[in-house]
């Protein structure tokens, strides 16, 4: 696979931890491969910043596994180029377990150039899509409380 990024990253992104892996080097020559682990915490998610960017790294490719892709993409947003990449598309060889490797291989797939985006709205989009399934979420539960009050309330027939 030819390069097409000097410098870009893969992230791994789990509950408690993110696992880093920043490739960097010239196009033509094997990378130097840079690994770290990070929690989840906002802290641990500003030093993930800082630690990008002190490796000059501004192109970063990440799984989107459910909703733990979003804090990570809250935090990084305006410090570097994202990309969210669909699971399903970017699984390496069956029996890769190890979160290094996935970071690894996802930064490897991004230095080529292999990795299609999913979409990603602006950050006032997430929000009122957030707040429209509260809403939602919100309407359903009243409405199962009110289902719940008249099931145990009925009135006995008479006859």
């Amino acid at each position: 696979m030819d390069a097409v990024r000097m410098c870009c990253a893969g992230l791994d992104v789990h509950q408690e931890t993110v696992v880093a892996c920043v490739l960097k080097g010239p196009i033509e020559q094997k990378p130097q491969c840079h690994l770290k682990t990070f929690g989840t915490t906002t802290r641990e998610l500003l030093g993930l910043q800082d630690w990008l960017n002190e490796h000059g790294c501004l192109e970063v490719v990440m799984e989107s596994t459910g909703v733990l892709w979003k804090p990570v993409w809250n935090i990084l947003e305006g410090s570097c180029d994202l990309v969210l990449a669909n699971a399903r598309r970017v699984k390496n060889m069956p029996g890769r377990k190890s979160d290094i490797q996935d970071a690894r291989w996802l930064a490897q797939l991004h230095r080529c150039g292999l990795i299609e985006g999913s979409m990603v709205p602006e950050q006032d989009i997430r929000d009122l899509r957030d707040l429209t399934r509260y809403r939602s979420k919100m309407v359903q539960a009243v409405t199962a409380e009110k289902n719940r009050i008249h099931k145990s309330c009925r009135m006995p027939t008479s006859s």
